[in-house]
């Protein structure tokens, strides 16, 4: 480890390869929690590459609880949270709609680190049990479209650097690596980040793995498209910035999507979303987070098509009825 932090101090970076072994060593505990802290630190100087992030996610990968549901091709839509938004659960929501428009989802969440109610929170407020056998992800998935994966249960990797991370009380690499650690490597992800760099970082790495991707920031900071100001979208085959009016949709202020204070109030908003009975702006935003996922699905439909099947989810109580199902077997 001293030669290797020598030449990560000497502003040089790692190979692939060498990143996914160091990451398994620090799962194995290879290393001392002070030469853990002093790598981590190194990646809070500087910027972590491609081939960095790459090889933590091969690493990550190569150690999680497996999950075989490829024949279902599903579609996961995450952020990397830590934009300090605290919005309600969007993603999570999206996923429920994109279930009720006939697409399978397997959602890979956490509970909340950067806002009050992560996917964990929400999914958990209604009584659902998390699970690891696959034949019940398979159940649900055949009911509804839709399983959850909670993430401690499928990557214990992240065990060994949990003390460690909850010591430094910073934010780190490894807020980068949940949204590509999905143990059913989906077919399809849409991922929401914060900022500019990482929306490159992320696009470059896709590339990289064999899911087809879109990768989504607004402008503004959030890790999702918020309709609060203009939005940035990169899939394989474009790239694109967008605004609310060029959808055909309102700009809305960043209060309109607060998420609240405790978990109870963000699965309330939750709730009304998927009933049909939220504001406009709580309904828009996850619409066309919904929509953004459907054309990473299907490429050759418009937007507008991806919004009119999001919306027909949402208006003919599909997506209601499949949370309804989902907390039914999941309860």
């Amino acid at each position: 480890m001293k030669d290797l932090l020598y030449h990560l101090f000497e502003h040089r970076y790692l190979e692939r390869e060498e990143a996914q072994k160091i990451l398994v060593n620090i799962a194995e505990g290879k290393y001392n929690n002070e030469q853990v802290s002093a790598l981590i630190t190194v990646f809070l100087m500087r910027s972590i590459s491609v081939d960095e992030l790459a090889g933590f996610r091969d690493a990550l990968l190569s150690m999680c609880v497996p999950v075989d549901l490829s024949e279902y091709k599903p579609i996961d839509i995450v952020g990397t949270g830590g934009d300090g938004k605290n919005t309600f659960n969007i993603s999570t929501a999206s996923c429920f709609v994109l279930a009720g428009a006939g697409y399978n989802v397997v959602k890979h969440g956490n509970y909340g680190a950067t806002s009050v109610s992560g996917a964990s929170n929400v999914i958990e407020q209604h009584g659902v049990k998390f699970t690891k056998e696959i034949e019940k992800l398979r159940e649900s998935l055949d009911a509804c479209r839709m399983a959850y994966l909670h993430a401690p249960f499928f990557n214990p990797a992240m065990k060994a650097v949990a003390p460690i991370r909850k010591n430094l009380g910073v934010r780190t690499f490894f807020n980068l690596l949940g949204p590509l650690a999905n143990p059913v490597k989906p077919a399809y992800q849409l991922l929401g980040v914060y900022n500019l760099p990482l929306f490159r970082l992320y696009s470059y790495t896709y590339q990289t793995s064999g899911t087809r991707f879109g990768v989504v920031h607004s402008m503004d900071g959030y890790d999702e498209i918020s309709l609060t100001s203009e939005f940035k979208v990169a899939m394989p085959e474009k790239e694109k910035v967008y605004s609310p009016e060029m959808l055909g949709m309102k700009r809305y202020k960043g209060e309109d999507l607060w998420g609240g204070n405790t978990p109870e109030a963000a699965s309330e908003i939750f709730d009304a979303v998927l009933s049909n009975t939220a504001t406009e702006a709580q309904r828009d935003s996850v619409l066309v987070n919904a929509a953004f996922a459907i054309q990473v699905i299907c490429p050759g439909k418009s937007i507008e098509e991806c919004l009119d099947e999001a919306r027909e989810s949402l208006q003919s109580g599909n997506a209601r009825n499949v949370l309804k199902k989902f907390i039914e077997i999941n309860g």
